[in-house]
């Protein structure tokens, strides 16, 4: 049975970076479950599928073949045999991501794939309902949260720095309205769960949060 560290909380909380340092600190394996969401919205808006058309995405997903494997320590997600990785961090992906993601079959899809990764080793795995439905067992629990013009701001120069064209405030807008979206959705919607830490990584370093984190495991351990 494997240790299990799970990260929850809103876009842009740096969720991802954090769990990747710890990963690499702890020699655990990090379990990147937005990427597989991701690589579901790829596949979705692949097949010209309507986002709100909850019956063609029921039946579409099963198709839908996603992996995560490793290669020289590099994280390869992989959709039905294809290296997806430079094709789902744009923001329309992401956007298609959080009205896709709430549906019963996808979620039911990736959640076992997801169980089936912390059965079997030592992980950090990070995301929205990580803590209350995917790992709802897991050792320690995070939410880690920060303001949403920081995000925003972490997400423009994420964006510029690959030559896109963005405004930041309408960036913030979506992260905004994203943040509504993932909090008010009827399945698995975002929340801490009920023993999870808070932490604000608003004007914290990445070392200084995953240090915070690590100290955590480190007194779950000795306890």
């Amino acid at each position: 049975m494997g240790y299990k560290i799970a990260i929850d909380g809103p876009a842009g909380a740096g969720k991802s970076t954090i769990a990747k340092v710890i990963a690499k600190k702890l020699g655990f394996i990090y379990v990147d479950t937005g990427a597989m969401y991701r690589a579901m919205a790829l596949f979705i808006m692949n097949e010209g599928i309507d986002p709100k058309d909850a019956e063609a995405i029921n039946n579409k997903c099963k198709e839908a073949d996603i992996t995560i494997r490793y290669e020289n320590g590099e994280q390869i997600v992989c959709l039905n045999g294809e290296n997806v990785n430079s094709l789902i961090r744009t923001q329309q992906v992401g956007n298609m991501a959080s009205l896709t993601s709430p549906n019963k079959e996808v979620r039911k899809k990736l959640v076992e794939l997801q169980q089936k990764l912390a059965a079997d080793a030592d992980v950090v795995m990070d995301g929205r309902d990580i803590g209350t439905c995917v790992l709802p067992d897991a050792e320690v629990k995070v939410f880690l949260t920060a303001g949403s013009r920081v995000r925003a701001e972490r997400r423009y120069k994420e964006l510029t720095a690959k030559g896109e064209t963005c405004d930041i405030d309408i960036i913030e807008k979506e992260i905004i309205e994203r943040d509504h979206q993932d909090m008010t959705r009827e399945i698995s919607p975002l929340k801490a769960a009920d023993d999870a830490t808070f932490v604000d990584s608003s004007y914290m370093t990445i070392e200084e949060v995953a240090d915070t984190i690590i100290g955590m495991v480190s007194c779950n351990k000795e306890g």
